[in-house]
């Protein structure tokens, strides 16, 4: 484990994990905070002093998804499919207290890191497990969960059999009747990958939406994407009005306009899955 001293006397740690190098770089405005990155690429940020902050744009979205799935501060049960710096579980915890979260991570040594660097709250009812998302999914019980967020990355690409009919069909199994799946989708032009995923997430769910960036839907940048799915109506109109007022505003597409956008995809299946795109050159600098 290597440490370089920072300006602001808090030592980078980089770390060689299962996925690759693994950097937790200090947040120089927050005396706690740190962004994980993996093999240069940022994946999260996590502050400790204020686990309620949700420092980038993709995390924001998805926060406001936890925010809206229930009552505000009622408890729930979330399933979320990559670790990481376990940013979102941190964030339910805080703002949804006694909420039961089972994390699932491929990447033993960077879940040691995080444990180790970023510990959890002592009375967080958080679970880590260690495996490949898809096969901890399939041992899920039925109608286990309100909520399920799917993000995960390898090498900055989210893995083909993570993209099918398949496992959406797994993830309804595992939702309660009116939960939610929500998904953080990156993508760039032409948004080949993201029309397709929402064509195959419309195979599976009757309700969708997706909220990303102005210019991420008008095909000028690589960016993220969350799309949402739900057996029941989803809160469009209150994403639409959070996502609007974000520090970087998105912007909601639900219904025909949705429809219209995946028109002419195709379902992606195990038969016929590749990994989401890789981000251009310079990304991420």
């Amino acid at each position: 484990m290597a440490r370089q001293r920072s300006r602001g006397g808090r030592s980078p740690v980089v770390v060689d994990v299962d996925g690759g190098t693994a950097e937790l770089r200090p947040d120089p405005d927050r005396p706690r905070a740190w962004m994980l990155l993996l093999d240069g690429a940022p994946q999260s940020h996590v502050d400790l002093d204020d686990p309620a902050h949700l420092a980038f744009e993709y995390q924001r979205r998805l926060g406001h998804v936890a925010d809206l799935v229930a009552p505000a501060g009622r408890p729930v049960q979330v399933l979320h499919l990559g670790g990481g710096a376990l940013t979102l579980p941190r964030y339910i915890a805080a703002t949804r207290p006694r909420s039961v979260q089972q994390a699932v991570e491929i990447d033993g040594r960077l879940t040691a890191l995080i444990r180790a660097e970023l510990p959890l709250p002592e009375r967080a009812r958080i679970r880590v497990r260690h495996g490949d998302a898809r096969a901890v999914l399939a041992r899920m019980p039925d109608d286990w969960a309100d909520l399920i967020i799917g993000d995960v990355f390898h090498v900055a690409r989210t893995p083909a059999h993570l993209t099918t009919t398949e496992f959406l069909g797994d993830v309804r199994r595992v939702l309660r009747r009116g939960g939610v799946y929500a998904a953080n989708l990156a993508d760039g032009p032409p948004l080949a990958y993201l029309r397709a995923q929402t064509a195959t997430a419309a195979a599976v769910f009757p309700e969708l939406c997706v909220v990303a960036a102005p210019a991420v839907w008008r095909g000028r940048r690589f960016g993220n994407a969350v799309l949402l799915g739900s057996a029941v109506p989803l809160p469009v109109g209150e994403l639409t009005r959070r996502a609007a007022t974000d520090p970087q505003p998105g912007r909601v597409e639900h219904g025909r306009a949705l429809r219209d956008f995946a028109a002419g995809a195709r379902p992606v299946t195990d038969a016929t899955a590749t990994e989401s795109p890789a981000p251009p050159p310079g990304v991420f600098t």
